[in-house]
């Protein structure tokens, strides 16, 4: 992603584009023919000054002036009929649009495939532990049991709806910049709307309906979406960070030679990656926030607003490779304690299950009655560190309505599992694509 939003991938995609439009030029007799050729052997941008383009950059106040400058130097030394016609009917926002269309398409793809293999990876995962118990947590408090795999399948899930997201914004971000001084082209007067259909097609982007200058809502767009889906990856990296904690351990991100290490304590196994997800979406609102703030551009040319874009967008792809990579490696490399589970739901004396035993007792006593009851003699078996199942046994008006052998049933976590295994089958069944 970093070669993607390069200096050196810009400046490839603008050359792309100024060669495509002069294409699109000779098609309708605006351009000479064989020009498109001058530029076709300078595809690669290797005529650029770098060192004078910067310079320049700070007066003109952006790249595209300079670059178009320098490519018309590099045309003429070939030819001067080709040299005549470079940027007709384009603006410097067409140039540098057009180029970060170009780059985004090469970034949707590269996060298109992450999210391939993170989906793969969890798939695999939920499998495994369909049937994996562990205790569930509300508040950072044990709750109710659930199993690994439906906690996996939660994330599955929105990873495959933001897939969607990004396949349904690609539709719309993935089109042609073209629309001259004030995006009505009327620099080439009739041949306006073949040219621009022929620059489209040249380049294999769409045509809008009109130029979109100063209408940013796609590029926010995008944007926002790359912070919903690191989001979604730092929750599951910061519940997979939690379970890895020395006093529940019931998962490990991958064991790697000199991975998780500490300066100082050789026994430590941090969970490094976690932390490289977390950290990247801490930065993503941020980034999401300037691009909504950048949206009021002014008239047809921002000032200033469409600046503050340059560094956002290309930062923001650049961070959400990162998160999606530790993200995969997290999936791919997870390490499950079972042992450990079944210690830490033994811990808890039974106290999650009491749920169970109300529920089954509602009918009976009255759910404020059997949610009271439960309440008590949860409290009790907590104060002396005893199970749920010996106070509930000692209880007149629970055993008058339950036998020992319903309660020990109830108390059971694997009879108290509901849907999950449902849940789970509906994750998986769903199309990668999120249909």
């Amino acid at each position: 992603m970093a070669e993607v939003f390069s200096p050196a991938s810009q400046l490839r995609a603008m050359m792309r584009f100024e060669w495509a439009l002069t294409r699109a030029l000779e098609r309708h007799g605006l351009a000479e023919l064989g020009s498109s050729a001058a530029l076709e052997a300078l595809l690669e941008a290797g005529f650029v000054d770098i060192g004078a383009l910067a310079g320049d950059a700070r007066q003109s106040g952006n790249i595209a002036i300079p670059f178009v400058r320098q490519l018309t130097a590099a045309v003429a030394a070939r030819s001067e009929a080709a040299a005549r016609t470079i940027h007709l009917g384009a603006t410097s926002q067409d140039v540098l649009d057009s180029a970060l269309v170009l780059q985004l398409r090469e970034a949707l793809e590269l996060l298109a495939d992450g999210m391939e293999r993170l989906d793969q990876a969890l798939v695999r995962q939920v499998k495994q532990h369909a049937d994996t118990l562990l205790c569930g947590r509300t508040w950072l408090q044990a709750a109710p049991p659930t199993t690994l795999g439906l906690k996996l399948a939660g994330t599955l899930a929105p990873v495959r709806r933001h897939r969607a997201r990004l396949q349904a914004v690609a539709g719309r971000v993935l089109v042609l910049q073209f629309g001259g001084a004030v995006g009505t082209r009327a620099a080439l007067g009739d041949a306006a709307e073949g040219v621009a259909a022929a620059l489209a097609q040249i380049l294999e982007l769409k045509q809008p309906s009109l130029p979109w200058h100063t209408q940013r809502d796609n590029l926010a767009e995008v944007v926002a979406v790359l912070a919903l889906l690191t989001g979604t990856l730092a929750k599951f990296a910061t519940d997979v960070a939690l379970l890895m904690q020395s006093e529940v351990g019931e998962l490990s991100a991958g064991h790697a030679e000199g991975r998780g290490g500490s300066s100082t304590m050789p026994h430590k196994h941090n969970p490094v990656a976690c932390a490289a997800v977390i950290a990247v979406h801490t930065t993503m609102p941020a980034l999401a926030s300037t691009m909504l703030a950048a949206m009021p551009q002014e008239h047809e040319r921002g000032l200033g607003l469409w600046q503050a874009e340059w560094a956002t967008v290309p930062e923001a792809l650049r961070r959400t490779a990162a998160a999606l990579e530790y993200a995969v490696e997290i999936a791919e490399g997870l390490e499950v304690n079972l042992a450990r589970m079944q210690v830490n739901l033994d811990a808890t004396l039974g106290l999650p299950m009491a749920e169970a035993v109300s529920v089954a007792l509602a009918p009976k006593l009255g759910r404020a009655r059997a949610h009271a009851l439960l309440r008590e003699a949860a409290e009790r078996a907590y104060q002396a560190q005893v199970r749920l199942s010996e106070v509930l046994k000692q209880q007149p008006e629970v055993t008058a309505h339950l036998s020992p052998t319903e309660i020990d049933r109830l108390l059971d976590p694997r009879r108290y599992l509901g849907s999950a295994r449902q849940f789970i089958e509906q994750a998986l069944g769903e199309s990668s694509a999120g249909d």
